[in-house]
């Protein structure tokens, strides 16, 4: 089992396992045959108030982390969650993101969390 992060505009790999995108909004000028995703679970996703928290004034990583971590414990996404670890305890998955900076996205706790 593993769990990558990559960024969805790279080209697809034969080792990526399940391919999920982990974005609310489809990538620009991506068309969905050149991204192969395999899953798009959008309740996974952090909720648009906390993007754009995040996103205003280079806010705290950590914070927004931990507010994440919130979210992703409400019924829906703890349910998603679940479902994810249990592609990953079978096999290979791969969150996809358009993030230039993956390490610090949303994708890296989604992969830590997935990882524990």
């Amino acid at each position: 089992m593993s769990v990558r992060i990559r960024r969805v505009y790279e080209t697809p790999e034969p080792e990526d396992g399940v391919r999920v995108l982990v974005d609310r909004l489809w990538p620009r000028g991506l068309s969905k045959d050149a991204a192969r995703v395999d899953e798009w679970p959008k309740g996974l996703t952090p909720s648009t108030e906390l993007r754009r928290w995040y996103h205003a004034d280079e806010r705290s990583y950590d914070e927004f982390a931990r507010r994440y971590e919130a979210e992703l414990a409400e019924p829906e996404a703890a349910e998603l969650l679940e479902r994810v670890r249990a592609w990953a305890a079978k096999g290979d998955v791969t969150l996809l993101t358009s993030s230039k900076t993956p390490e610090q996205s949303h994708a890296a706790v989604l992969a830590r969390l997935l990882g524990e």
